[in-house]
């Protein structure tokens, strides 16, 4: 467990395999369960392309009916084109539409299981990567996922079919005009497929730059602020200036690789209508073909050409398709390190007993965070952690609910391993109030409900209530209902913290760990927010880290870490008594020196 859970993140190998095992997982978990719709499709492509073999034929069949004055011929010939055409029309939209509905219900599929993965993962695992970085799988890496399913059927399927016809068509005009014209493909395929190859390689790259340069992007936005106080527009600039070239040489070389195609593609075709209007030259003037069969063959011949075309462009979709699968399945495949254990029973919640015994953490193989922790938390009392930045209470009051594992000794709650029960029956019985009151862009009484889903009306206003948060509530406009804006942006920082806690009343969890609930606020805020702590922390087992050493005073006991050690603990008067660590931070406090910020 320890060395899965503080290892560096492994490269992870996006371009192993082909594309064969790529598109069978694809057609086996995704597109399988739409086989009824694709298989219409295949059929209306099978129309389309009938349709569309029909027109060289028609060609042959009218340019001799010219040639023999035909005329019952030559009047029929208009409305037979008419009713080719409008087949054919009436397949096209047909097999585009229920393509596009078929693929956009396998994006929205992918895309919910990509964000299921995500949510279950742990905390080591989601730091990899920014959150924009993330976030980016589910934009450019899907628009070339679905490029490629619309493709494979609007433009593969089709025009495979469709040359397949014509082949058809011109075998039955000139058999020996149709092997020449074949001849040319078995030297153009090794080229097309290295140029895919690549490609994908490109893609896989430029999808990887994207997602960093997106992080940088996200990362300077959100720090606007420090930069401009600290003058430093010109670093962010020439910084995200780096990384868009980065992005823009991947796609200048993904460009590259797309251009080689056309003339290669333009070459070939070249190549063939000449080798069949040689070919033709000798039949017609040995007396062995017709104008009419000539028109046709070059007809057939050259409505292939666009389609022998799109599928050459089309490996170079797919190859970028299958780079940003590799990416998907990469992270989808990722199964959390921190999971309920086979066998895990529920926690059988008693009084609320939290213990931690010889405890170590690391967050990296060279960094501990927590070293030899024993520490009781007793049940329905108020253990406050104190100490420096850095010294490992934030670490400490994560592990109780499981959001990392120590790596070494156990935590316990109720004498329960928190390793040995299941993992939702312990989150079930833990309520927490953070710094950072994390808020959803939803409704105000959603937010609330969060913490007991099903909730009553009347439970959540109660909740409200003791959490002092009713009374700006339906001062509000909309009241209950009104929206809090992204992040809780629409509220202010001491508003966000009562509705947070209204949302742990609602829950009424034994156990509250309460991670520096009332260090961003201000004064009146932080009168409010600590008169409803109080409430909500009666008859709780309650861990709270605290940031100001005024809020714990009336702990039940106080314990000072440093350097993820406890090298101090007891009751505030004991403390300052002993003169000692706790002390020393208080005497700080006390005469405000910049270090009393630190917590």
């Amino acid at each position: 467990m320890a060395d899965e859970t503080t290892r560096k993140p492994r490269k992870r190998q996006l371009l192993s395999g082909d594309t064969w095992p790529i598109m069978r997982r694809l057609w086996r978990e995704r597109m399988r369960a739409h086989r009824r719709t694709l298989a219409l499709v295949l059929v209306l492509i099978a129309v389309g392309a009938g349709a569309t073999a029909l027109y060289p034929l028609l060609i042959r069949e009218a340019f001799d009916a010219f040639d023999r004055r035909d005329l019952d011929l030559i009047y029929w010939a208009p409305l037979v084109v008419i009713v080719v055409t409008s087949i054919k029309g009436f397949a096209l939209f047909g097999q585009t539409a229920l393509t596009q509905r078929t693929v956009a219900r396998i994006e929205a599929d992918m895309q919910a299981a990509l964000y299921a993965r995500l949510l279950s993962l742990d905390l080591a695992q989601l730091g990899r990567e920014s959150p924009a970085s993330l976030t980016q799988r589910f934009t450019t890496d899907f628009t070339y996922i679905r490029e490629a399913m619309v493709r494979i059927f609007t433009v593969f399927f089709r025009d495979i079919a469709t040359i397949a016809a014509l082949v058809v068509a011109m075998l039955v005009i000139d058999p020996w005009m149709t092997l020449v014209a074949v001849l040319v493909a078995p030297f153009v395929a090794p080229p097309i497929a290295r140029i895919g190859k690549r490609l994908r390689r490109v893609s896989t790259a430029t999808q990887e730059q994207i997602g960093d340069m997106a992080g940088l992007v996200t990362e300077s936005l959100a720090g606007v602020r420090v930069a401009k106080t600290y003058r430093m527009e010109p670093y962010l600039e020439g910084r995200a200036r780096g990384a868009f070239d980065q992005v823009r040489d991947l796609k200048i070389k993904a460009a590259t690789q797309r251009a080689r195609l056309d003339p290669l593609l333009e070459i070939a075709g070249g190549a063939a209508v000449a080798g069949v209007l040689l070919l033709i030259g000798v039949r017609i003037g040995r007396g062995e073909t017709t104008i009419g069969d000539f028109t046709g063959f070059v007809t057939a011949l050259l409505m292939a050409a666009q389609p022998i075309r799109a599928l050459g462009n089309l490996n170079a979709i797919v190859q970028e398709a299958i780079a940003a699968l590799h990416r998907h399945w990469a992270l989808l495949d990722e199964r959390p390190l921190i999971a309920s254990a086979p066998g895990a029973v529920p926690l059988a919640v008693g009084a609320g007993e939290v213990r931690f015994e010889d405890v170590r953490f690391r967050y990296r193989a060279d960094a501990p965070a927590l070293e030899g922790i024993d520490l009781v938390v007793r049940p329905g009392g108020t253990t406050a952690l104190v100490g420096r930045s850095g010294s490992g209470k934030s670490t400490l009051v994560a592990l109780v609910a499981r959001l990392y594992d120590a790596t070494h000794g156990r935590v316990l709650v109720d004498g329960q391993d928190v390793r040995t029960v299941t993992l939702e029956s312990l989150r079930d019985a833990i309520s927490v109030v953070s710094q950072d009151a994390v808020l959803f862009d939803d409704t105000i009484r959603a937010n609330i409900a969060f913490g007991r889903p099903g909730a009553s009306e009347d439970e959540i206003v109660a909740a409200a209530r003791a959490a002092a948060a009713h009374d700006f509530i339906v001062a509000l406009p909309e009241g209950y209902d009104m929206r809090v804006g992204p992040a809780g942006g629409r509220l202010s920082g001491g508003e966000r913290q009562r509705v947070a806690l209204a949302r742990a009343f609602l829950k009424d969890a034994p156990i509250l760990l309460l991670d520096e609930p009332t260090s961003a606020l201000d004064a009146q805020s932080e009168r409010l927010v600590q008169d409803a702590l109080g409430r909500l922390m009666a008859g709780r087992t309650t861990l709270v880290v605290a940031h100001r050493l005024s809020t714990v005073r009336d702990a039940d006991e106080i314990v000072v870490m440093e350097a993820g050690r406890i090298v101090e603990r007891g009751r505030h008067a004991e403390l300052v008594a002993a003169g000692g660590a706790y002390a020393r931070l208080e005497r700080l406090q006390r005469s405000d020196a910049p270090e009393a910020a630190e917590g």
